[in-house]
């Protein structure tokens, strides 16, 4: 699993109700989910397989939910391009993507 599985630019990252950051990175490669400052700094990192990620029923956007050692995050994908409507285009292949990286870990 040399490629990037997923990759977004540009996405707010909170915690607990705070912004960690507003043009953050998120990425799966390797059968691991990183989040990164808009400099590239790692702000947590697990294997797919201890992440749970979800799709919060409460909030409209394209926004997911991840749970990452434990630490909650709220990431809000499709801020790009204020243009486009969002619906849940990005949030749902980072779901898509979380969902198939683990599969293909446990795979082999």
């Amino acid at each position: 699993m040399a490629d990037t599985e997923f990759n977004a630019r540009g996405v707010r990252i909170e915690r607990f109700l705070r912004s960690v950051t507003r043009a953050g990175q998120v990425s799966i490669k390797d059968g691991r989910l990183q989040l990164l400052t808009s400099y590239g700094r790692e702000i947590d990192s697990a294997p797919v397989q201890s992440v749970r990620a979800s799709k919060p029923w409460f909030v409209d956007g394209d926004q997911a939910m991840a749970t990452v050692n434990g630490t909650r995050y709220r990431l809000t994908l499709g801020q790009q391009d204020p243009a486009k409507p969002t619906g849940s285009g990005a949030a749902g292949r980072f779901l898509d993507a979380v969902r198939s990286a683990r599969d293909h870990v446990l795979k082999g």
